[in-house]
């Protein structure tokens, strides 16, 4: 069964297609996206621009073409903080709906930490024990901890890397002050999400997914993608601080031409680090590994348990 899944974040709206089949490991069979940036084509008023909501709705129905064109039985599409966000949240999903013929899915941000959770699980199996994952998006972080398929805690908070970018930092760089400041505040936000997680038990084994965690440790020196994704990749809190100290004094321009920095997340990079960083100063984590599945994989297995005996 080939299934299609478009996600719809903050910076791109990504088509995933893959070869599923129960039993099995879905297989990635084309990846394609395009850059948006959503998140930061709102209005005052907080509404998703009209331009922005226009480009949305074209973006949609390329994915739904190329998708078709790629034989995909199924198409699952869903939005994340950039669209649950936005004051015109229901005029945007009708456009998308009337003028493409995709049902948007706006998930909440305890589904985003559910779904994630659920694919750090099945990649990493039960010998993981208790599993804490944590994944940094454009808008929001997310955490969950627990010993099954399902967390026991699921959280979601809106410190995502876009979001801390937009709404703290207003050079490129930004200052030494904004720096200090953004930690300090960040350190005393996730001060009480800290001990909830922490009243569920020490963690087992604790992994982040998303693209700022896999950007952060190839920066501090993991292997690259092309060693493959089965490479134990970490990512340290002493790593965190000496990458903080050397970024936080580049431009985003700058910052895009190092090696595994797209163009379309550099301005975000020093904000998801300081946001990675806080996280697990505030959870007592010295490191953390790096999971290759995260929520599209995660959104491709509930669909496919779904499926199981139809």
């Amino acid at each position: 069964m080939r299934l299609g899944v478009l996600d719809v974040g903050s910076n791109t709206v990504h088509l995933l297609v893959v070869d599923a089949h129960r039993g099995a490991h879905p297989m990635p069979a084309s990846s394609r996206r395009s850059v948006l940036r959503l998140a930061e084509r709102l209005t005052g008023a907080g509404d998703l621009s009209a331009e922005g909501v226009d480009d949305l709705v074209s973006s949609v129905a390329d994915a739904k073409k190329s998708a078709a064109k790629l034989g995909c039985e199924d198409l699952m599409a869903f939005a994340t903080s950039a669209v649950r966000d936005c004051g015109n949240v229901t005029d945007v999903l009708a456009r998308v709906r009337d003028e493409t013929g995709v049902e948007l899915k706006v998930l909440t941000g305890k589904d985003e930490a559910k779904l994630t959770f659920l694919a750090a699980r099945r990649w990493l199996g039960w010998s993981a024990g208790r599993l804490l994952v944590l994944d940094i998006g454009g808008g929001s972080l997310e955490l969950g901890i627990g010993i099954d398929e399902a967390p026991d805690y699921a959280k979601s908070v809106p410190f995502g890397a876009g979001r801390i970018s937009r709404e703290r930092f207003a050079g490129d760089p930004p200052t030494r002050t904004e720096i200090t400041e953004t930690s300090a505040w960040l350190a005393d936000q996730l001060a009480p999400v800290a001990r909830k997680v922490a009243k569920h038990g020490d963690p087992d084994r604790v992994v982040a997914t998303s693209k700022t965690f896999r950007t952060l440790a190839r920066l501090t020196g993991a292997a690259p993608s092309t060693a493959g994704p089965r490479v134990r990749r970490v990512l340290t809190q002493a790593g965190l601080r000496q990458l903080i100290a050397f970024v936080s004094r580049m431009s985003a321009a700058d910052l895009a031409e190092l090696e595994g920095v797209s163009a379309s997340r550099a301005h975000q990079l020093v904000a998801g680090a300081l946001v990675a960083q806080a996280t697990l100063h505030a959870l007592d984590l010295p490191e953390l590994e790096i999971c290759p599945w995260a929520l599209r994989e995660g959104v491709i297995l509930r669909r496919l348990d779904q499926a199981d005996g139809e």
